[in-house]
């Protein structure tokens, strides 16, 4: 498959890139641990069926140790017993966060509290600015068909310099 445009030799989406990466940042450095990004960040990219994303998601997540049985598993996370009550609360709300046309309210209120019971507010702001990003990636990269698998974890690292 080829990309309909190169986003990463484009000067503006390789501008927007950059800002963008930079906001990932503010995330990245917050108390949310990192499993919980990158599964909330793999399962948004499962839904919205973004491969690049996908990839980069279960690679960067591989490389920080976490296990293959729990990747594989994310997509039926309510099913699988490796996951803890936060990351099930986290990947509920991640969920409902990338269909929120398919919910009249949005995230439910049940889901809301899940989430509140489990991670403090900058936690929760962490989280609900994940869901926000991850979906805009996704987005961008279907969008223009970005190809998956040739991601390496922390190619994108200088963008942040």
């Amino acid at each position: 498959m080829d990309a309909r445009i190169d986003l990463f030799h484009n000067e503006i989406a390789a501008a927007f890139g950059t800002r963008f990466a930079h906001a990932a940042l503010v995330i990245t450095r917050s108390s949310l641990p990192e499993a919980t990004r990158e599964l909330v960040s793999l399962r948004a990219s499962q839904i919205n069926g973004c491969g690049f994303c996908t990839d980069m998601h279960t690679k960067d997540a591989a490389a920080a140790g976490e296990t293959a049985v729990r990747l594989n598993l994310v997509a039926a996370w309510r099913e699988a017993t490796v996951f803890t009550e936060a990351e099930r609360a986290a990947l509920a709300l991640a969920e409902e966060g990338t269909r929120l046309a398919d919910h009249h309210q949005g995230v439910s209120d049940e889901t809301w509290a899940r989430v509140c019971t489990h991670y403090d507010d900058d936690q929760v702001a962490a989280l609900v600015c994940l869901v926000a990003l991850i979906n805009a990636a996704n987005r961008i990269n279907v969008i223009a068909r970005t190809p998956a698998g040739s991601y390496e974890p922390g190619m994108f690292a200088a963008m942040t310099r």
